[in-house]
């Protein structure tokens, strides 16, 4: 089944110079001259509204420019979230750069991967947190030449043959590379927004999760524009509302938001760093509208804490969450007066292509991801063969949009084993589709287990777990066995205080699901191995391939 329509504001795709003005930089444009005196962004103390944040826009673009960076260059950013960093995203979109967005949460080996494989020219770095994430150190550990460049020598690094530049902001006692005051002085250079086309890249994202090396996902203005719009119709926003949003600037869940509140004018909340107690006295004290937590620890951490009130958020008509149904449920029942509504996405696809509607029913938001945006085609295919399947039936999730991803950089094999001759992107989620258009996630394909011949999914097994009181996050995998050929682990966080043993975990499944869906081995966790946002299961698989498999009454 393959949904499409057309938006009727949009020309068809494929004409040249179609979304040729669908930019980053024209939005912001638009978003000054229409609603100039509201506020954009609060961030920290931070408050602009969206002309000064054009503004803003402006001077680093010049600043930018009189750095050496030139239209197309690379720029990484390896920040945590701050107002510097959405600062340079915005100056690199009115220059035509590219930034490139590392997670702040790279080791030193992420990094002597990512910054070489990204041909950045510049880096901008922080030691805004340094007591959690010491970039400094890691880079010098990393790429040595660095322990003796000096700012205004030539930079050289065999590890890193294109990077030229290094900024250090937020580090008052920095004498050798050059920081925020280097940046700032001098005369802007030139630059000229109008020659940024919608086409082309404005930022690559790293996107990982079941690999070891992460893929460089190029994104155009036009794919985050598109997807921007289509968020702030499916919730039917205007400048009003207030988006709250605490998660990191170096992922698609703030850069879709960012992209939907400039395009129409509302406030962004952004979040230097999440405290949940911190989290919800903001909420109440900014009177949001929306919450995009998005992911349960968080939802959890927040709706958890002892400073939330629900009665205290009557401001609040939507909050975007991604779960297990009962989870789902739990949620909404927490904060009963807003839409608690779902979605479904992947960074290729431009962040996010479905958004529960608000006018769905309570199974619908806690069952399905919503519909897809109307300028979206979706279609479910049996992932063997290829063959188109009917509503209800499960297979593989394909889309085709033009807010689909431009390619992988540098990397055009592994772009065409995942986008197909005709555009359709393969997502390798298993997914189907109600005959209303409804998508249903039901996980990864390659976490579909063979358990003695039956087909399980892993999100079946994290749905019955997840329901248990004592349970916040439960992730399954499977377990090589000599005789079922592989069997069902689960790896269970706890909530706070809560005690929980293997075998409560098994008698909690037992005559409740099927028994080879039953774990066979439970491990507890207090941290989980992350990409941006993801919990990494092949890291999980690797822990048991490591571990001394026992029976799960013996598990801790």
């Amino acid at each position: 089944m393959a949904l499409t329509s057309q938006t009727a504001s949009e020309t068809p795709p494929g004409r040249p110079g179609t979304y040729a003005r669908l930019t980053v930089g024209h939005t912001l444009e638009r978003a000054a001259a229409e609603h100039g005196d509201r506020t954009a962004v609060v961030i920290g103390s931070h408050r602009l509204t969206n002309r000064q944040v054009l503004d803003e826009a402006r001077t680093w673009a010049g600043r930018l420019a009189a750095a050496g960076v030139r239209p197309r260059d690379h720029v990484a950013i390896l920040m945590p979230n701050c107002l510097e960093y959405l600062l340079l995203f915005y100056g690199c979109a009115l220059l035509g750069a590219c930034p490139v967005h590392l997670n702040s949460r790279y080791k030193r080996e992420d990094l002597r991967y990512v910054i070489p494989d990204s041909d950045a020219t510049v880096l901008f770095t922080s030691s805004k947190q340094k007591e959690f994430f010491d970039y400094r150190q890691m880079l010098v550990d990393v790429f040595p030449g660095l322990a003796t460049w000096r700012k205004g020598a030539a930079l050289s690094l065999p590890e890193a043959p294109r990077l030229r530049q290094v900024f250090h902001f937020h580090a008052p006692d920095e004498t050798q590379w050059a920081t925020e005051a280097d940046f700032e002085a001098g005369p802007p250079g030139p630059f000229d927004a109008d020659a940024v086309h919608g086409e082309d890249i404005a930022l690559i994202m790293y996107t990982s999760g079941t690999t070891a090396n992460p893929k460089a996902c190029l994104l155009s203005h036009r794919a985050l524009e598109l997807a921007g719009r289509g968020l702030a119709k499916r919730w039917e926003m205007t400048a009003e509302d207030r988006f709250w949003d605490p998660l990191p600037f170096f992922h698609m869940s703030t850069m879709l938001p960012l992209a939907t509140c400039r395009s129409v004018g509302a406030t962004f909340i952004a979040q230097e760093h999440f405290d949940p107690a911190a989290s919800n006295a903001e909420i109440e004290n900014e009177r949001a509208t929306i919450l995009f937590p998005s992911f349960p620890t968080l939802t959890t951490a927040l709706f958890g804490h002892p400073s939330f009130d629900a009665a205290r958020m009557k401001s609040v008509r939507v909050v975007n969450n991604v779960g297990p149904p009962d989870l789902l449920r739990r949620f909404a029942a927490q904060l009963p007066t807003a839409c608690h509504a779902s979605a479904y996405g992947l960074t290729e696809g431009g962040g996010v292509i479905a958004f529960n509607d608000l006018s769905d029913t309570a199974e619908q938001l806690a069952t399905t991801s919503g519909r897809p945006f109307e300028h979206v085609e979706v279609r479910v295919v049996d992932p063997e063969t290829g063959r188109v399947l009917p509503p209800g039936e499960p297979g593989e999730m394909q889309i085709r949009s033009d807010q689909n991803f431009s390619g992988y950089y540098k990397d055009p094999e592994k772009t065409a084993a995942t986008v197909l001759p005709d555009g359709w992107l393969r997502t390798g989620d298993r997914c189907s589709l109600d005959a209303d258009g409804h998508i249903r996630y039901l996980g990864r394909i390659k976490d579909m287990l063979k358990v003695g011949g039956e087909n399980v999914a892993a999100i079946e097994i994290e749905s019955w777990l997840c329901a248990h009181p004592a349970v916040k996050v439960a992730q399954v995998v499977g377990a090589p066995d000599d005789k079922y050929m592989e069997v069902p682990a689960a790896f269970i966080e706890l909530k706070d205080g809560a005690t929980l043993t293997a075998d409560e975990v098994i008698r909690h499944c037992k005559g409740r699901i099927a028994s080879f869906k039953i774990p066979r081995y439970v491990y507890f966790v207090t941290e989980w191995p992350m990409s941006a946002t993801k919990i990494q299961k092949f890291r999980l698989r690797e822990l048991i391939q490591a571990a001394d498999r026992r029976e799960p009454s013996q598990v801790s």
